[in-house]
């Protein structure tokens, strides 16, 4: 089966930090690029980081500059996103994402697996 699961979410106060995992399974995982997204409440879903073969990590929200990492272990086919200096504004729920591709869009009409969603609350 062919699936993206996210876990690590929860509720951290404001200036902690949270590690997500997306373990990837049933596809090549060279063979995607894979991303975080967000979708915070009452907002459209944007692109936060991503990791691809080509550029390694490219930053899509400027606002989480300095604060978040991507990182990614290709033996356990595993994405992490580590969030430092949290704050209420990260407040959202996060999904990974993989596109087929040897570089990151950020285009959330281009990914082609999501994961289920992983709740980030951020408490000030």
């Amino acid at each position: 089966e062919v699936q993206l699961v996210e876990s690590g979410g929860g509720l951290v106060q404001a200036g902690g930090s949270l590690r997500l995992s997306c373990a990837a399974s049933g596809f090549v995982f060279d063979d995607y690029a894979i991303g975080w997204f967000r979708e915070a409440p009452g907002k459209e879903r944007e692109a936060v980081l991503c990791i691809s073969s080509r550029d390694g990590s490219t930053l899509f929200a400027d606002s989480v500059k300095g604060r978040f990492t991507i990182s990614s272990d290709n033996a356990k086919n595993t994405v992490y996103l580590q969030m430092n200096s949290l704050r209420p504004e990260d407040t959202a729920v996060y999904y990974c994402a993989a596109e087929r591709s040897t570089y990151c869009s950020g285009s959330y009409y281009l990914a082609e697996i999501w994961g289920q969603g992983t709740l980030v609350t951020v408490s000030s």
